[in-house]
């Protein structure tokens, strides 16, 4: 009896010290604007602007092509063969997975033709076949491998452009710290790239919106085709915290352009062809287990087109994808995955 009531007791104490503990803790905010803006929250008992401010200082000097001390400007110069982050192998390995599985579609070597079309460092009067021809002689990501931390180029003039991955990577760095200390609400978001787990300050899913594809270089458009969260329909808002998290990003060619003698240049490039492309997807959002495939999904779903996007998500079935593609009857036409309609909360007409 007495053992009972000491149990009793005892679990009384335990439950009540953690109520204190969730009751101390509170939602902080962390904004700025680096390359593009970004926007963090989450639940803790103090905030953590100078770790966050650490995990965004480590990833520009993994991944700012424009910062020649960087480590892909090293390896880009082969300044540096052996990469020891465990941050930049992932998104290496993930970047390659993504490439295989869509033949190329998708391909971070394709830097030089970045460049060449005006989307990197440089911008050609004009491009030429020749131009192109030339340039894909040193694209393909067959011809770079990952060896333990050794990186193996077959071909030394090849170079990496992580841009079409980076934001959705910063997000996991973010939320990694997070998880790290315990934390089990959060929302962090990167140039429209997303990561939640958990509930916000009102005790409901993070909310999320997609936005219409307007052309707007300025990023201003904020208005909605749909709204939708990270976690399906039915599930409990401790369920999501229990299951861990999810990421969304957003790719579209309605932002970043440039005309030149009246043609819209998109900054989609396919690199099999090398040159900018416009499919039937005008922007394609992808819900994955983290930020960094749902970017590089997403942009691979704008080279690979509707029916390239419903082939990817037969080899990766983990990913969900919401793509708004062009209609002549319309201006629009949605084409979802099959699983993506219980993460919708409302579309707008």
């Amino acid at each position: 009896m007495k053992q009972a009531t000491l149990l009793t007791i005892t679990l009384l104490v335990l439950l009540s010290f953690g109520s204190c503990q969730r009751a101390s803790q509170m939602y902080y905010t962390y904004s700025g604007r680096l390359h593009t803006p970004y926007h963090i929250k989450y639940q803790y008992d103090k905030p953590l602007d100078g770790e966050i401010q650490a995990e965004l200082e480590r990833f520009y000097y993994l991944f700012n092509a424009f910062d020649s001390t960087s480590v892909v400007s090293q390896i880009n110069r082969n300044q540096l063969t052996q990469v020891e982050d465990s941050t930049f192998r992932s998104l290496f390995r993930t970047a390659m997975l993504v490439s295989a599985y869509t033949d190329g579609a998708y391909d971070i070597t394709c830097a030089p033709l970045i460049n060449l079309w005006g989307f990197g460092f440089s911008k050609k009067d004009s491009v030429t076949p020749a131009h192109i021809d030339s340039v894909k002689q040193f694209i393909g990501y067959q011809k770079i491998h990952l060896n333990g931390q050794d990186i193996v180029k077959d071909d030394p003039r090849l170079i990496l452009n992580c841009s079409s991955l980076a934001d959705g990577t910063v997000c996991d760095m973010i939320a990694d710290l997070f998880d790290k200390k315990g934390i089990q609400n959060y929302m962090v978001e990167f140039g429209g790239e997303i990561v939640t787990k958990g509930i916000n300050q009102r005790g409901e899913y993070w909310k999320l919106g997609i936005t219409r594809p307007v052309d707007d270089s300025t990023g201003l458009n904020q208005d909605l085709q749909a709204t939708i969260h990270l976690w399906p329909k039915g599930q409990t808002a401790e369920t999501a915290r229990n299951n861990g998290r999810r990421g969304m990003a957003t790719s579209g060619n309605y932002r970043n352009f440039y005309i030149k003698d009246g043609k819209k240049y998109a900054h989609t490039i396919d690199p099999r062809e090398g040159c900018p492309v416009q499919r039937d997807v005008l922007s394609a959002t992808v819900i994955a287990p983290t930020a960094m495939l749902a970017d590089a999904c997403a942009t691979a779903c704008m080279v690979l087109g509707s029916e390239g996007a419903e082939k990817l998500k037969q080899k990766l079935p983990e990913i969900e994808y919401f793509l708004i593609c062009s209609s002549d009857s319309t201006g629009y036409n949605i084409l979802e995955s099959s699983g993506f309609s219980k993460y919708l909360i409302s579309m707008n007409p």
